[in-house]
């Protein structure tokens, strides 16, 4: 199946992501978000992050404006509904991902796949919800999407193999390489990275060390190019906790129970770089260890 327009829900950090490189690779994108402001402020950043990319010469200013031409934006989710392919990045509550696609349904084409960047919820369970789980899958683009050259591939159950190869070929397109996973609770990367990061909240909680101290042990040590609590704040630490709630409940095993001191960070809504303060303070020149 040709894959010519992309409809992207929600225009955050994913989102926006999303729609610059989906653009860049010559598709037609619509973006949509149920705030103006919003869609406003992911265009002037793709045009900042593709102006960034032209000064590197990865990009000529003509591609840069004919990838900007490409994206149109919307307030109104129905109008995604002429799209071919459908990437839903919006928050990773799986309520808000059922109402999303419930809305969706009813205007979209025969033959439009319906995907999720979702980093952790179960692509079947999102899929069966849908009039087409055959043609569902989970599509998880990596943070900052420009740069990130990884996209997770997720059949559920039911997603058929044209499907798969579809997004396969978007991948390819894209020039980013993609990795096959099963639907299990977090897939490759967050299974790997997010109890991880989890793991050095409690060396912290316990007083193994500060934050400076566990940031460097595996900075330098292990050759991280940047330590688990700081990436915890750079994914943010509610998206962090939610992903471990996965882990935990999909998996029962007790070694993913999320770390109390998490927990706390997340209810006082120091939730990292987004809201200014998580392991680190960044409202000043330079990020400050608040613990």
């Amino acid at each position: 199946m040709e894959i010519k327009t992309v409809g992207v829900v929600g225009a955050g950090q994913m989102g926006n992501g999303i729609a610059h490189v989906m653009a860049l690779a010559g598709y037609d994108v619509l973006l949509n978000d149920i705030d103006q402001d919003a869609l406003n402020a992911a265009v002037t950043r793709i045009d900042k992050n593709m102006a960034r990319q032209v000064s590197r010469d990865l990009i000529s200013e003509a591609e840069k404006s004919d990838a900007l031409a490409r994206i149109k934006s919307t307030l109104q989710l129905p109008d995604l509904g002429g799209t071919d392919l459908v990437i839903e990045a919006a928050t990773e509550r799986e309520e808000i991902k059922h109402k999303i696609f419930d809305a969706l349904l009813p205007h979209l084409q025969p033959h439009t796949i319906l995907t999720s960047n979702t980093s952790s919820i179960s692509i079947t369970r999102l899929a069966s919800r849908t009039d087409r789980p055959e043609r569902f899958m989970g599509f998880h683009f990596m943070n900052p999407v420009p740069l990130m050259k990884l996209v997770e591939l997720i059949r559920g159950i039911a997603t058929d193999e044209e499907t798969y190869q579809t997004c396969h070929s978007i991948v390819d397109r894209l020039n980013k390489t993609a990795a096959s996973a099963e639907d299990y609770p977090a897939f490759i990367v967050n299974r790997i990275l997010i109890p991880m990061i989890n793991e050095a909240c409690y060396a912290l909680y316990e007083g193994v060390g500060n934050v400076a101290s566990i940031d460097n042990a595996m900075k330098l040590g292990a050759n991280h190019p940047m330590g688990p609590l700081e990436l915890g704040d750079f994914i943010g630490l509610d998206t962090c906790l939610a992903i471990m709630h996965v882990l935990h409940d999909g998996l029962a095993d007790t070694k993913y129970r999320p770390c109390p001191l998490l927990t706390k960070y997340v209810e006082a809504g120091w939730l990292g770089r987004k809201t200014k303060r998580g392991f680190y303070d960044y409202r000043g020149e330079t990020p400050v260890p608040t613990r």
